[in-house]
């Protein structure tokens, strides 16, 4: 099990090799809240918007701070009131209405395998307790590196999930594989640090350190890289035929 200073210590390794703008959240589940942490406080109008209250802070929730999210509720496989399960109904009514969700593609939405009484979110760097799913808000480049060390550790590309965002979170879960997620319209309207620009790359927590390894060698093969292919396009565009040993021996001057 990881320890705190683990969760620290891989949270400043994937800040610093991919220069991200936000901190890494560590997501877990539990059946009860672990020693130490406080239940969130206040109303979100969408369980998304945890992750960015948790880029701060470390809390516990339950079904009943989700229950203006049923679409979370449902994804989370959180216990459902009914007041859930109308507006569940009500939600996929207007979906089906508008072409936005069809009952086939309902049926392909991840949902967490097993039901839990609370959801715990942290920062990586400070969470006190082994993270199930690590979120990380990332731009196209920062994504790229994070594609291929996924490509690596879990030989297959990882899935570019859509609607509904949340359902990034089981789908780790349940494939022990990591997913991005280009988020959702009610994502991108809950949370502040989903830009348009930016986009959520989920990583299993069982796996982080081969992940974290991969992904400061690709970091460090990228920034080469882009020397590389800099060098050569300016070299090309000035009217110049370099062999590929000519350039590398450029960019050792």
């Amino acid at each position: 099990m990881m320890t705190d200073k683990t969760n620290a210590r891989l949270a400043a390794r994937l800040t610093v090799c991919l220069e991200l703008q936000q901190p890494p959240v560590a997501i877990g589940f539990s059946r009860s809240i672990p020693s130490g942490m406080v239940s969130h406080t206040g109303r979100v109008a969408a369980g998304c918007r945890f992750w960015e209250d948790a880029t701060g802070a470390a809390f516990a929730t339950s079904s009943e701070d989700h229950n203006l999210c049923a679409i979370g509720v449902y994804t989370h496989h959180l216990q459902e009131s009914p007041a859930q399960q109308t507006d569940l109904l009500a939600a996929l009514k207007i979906f089906g209405e508008l072409g936005y969700v069809t009952p086939q593609d309902l049926a392909s939405i991840p949902v967490l395998a097993v039901q839990q009484e609370y959801v715990l979110y942290s920062p990586l760097s400070s969470a006190p307790f082994a993270p199930e799913v690590v979120l990380l808000f990332v731009k196209a480049s920062q994504s790229l590196i994070l594609s291929e060390a996924a490509h690596q550790v879990d030989k297959q590309n990882a899935p570019a999930m859509g609607r509904p965002a949340c359902a990034v979170v089981p789908q780790v879960i349940n494939s022990g594989r990591a997913a991005m997620s280009l988020g959702c319209c009610g994502a991108r309207a809950y949370l502040d640090v989903l830009a348009e620009d930016v986009a959520i790359f989920a990583l299993p927590g069982a796996k982080l350190e081969a992940y974290v390894e991969r992904i400061e060698v690709l970091a460090k093969a990228n920034e080469v890289l882009s020397s590389f292919h800099a060098l050569r396009r300016r070299d090309v565009e000035s009217g110049k035929t370099p062999t590929v040993e000519e350039s590398l021996l450029a960019m050792a001057e």
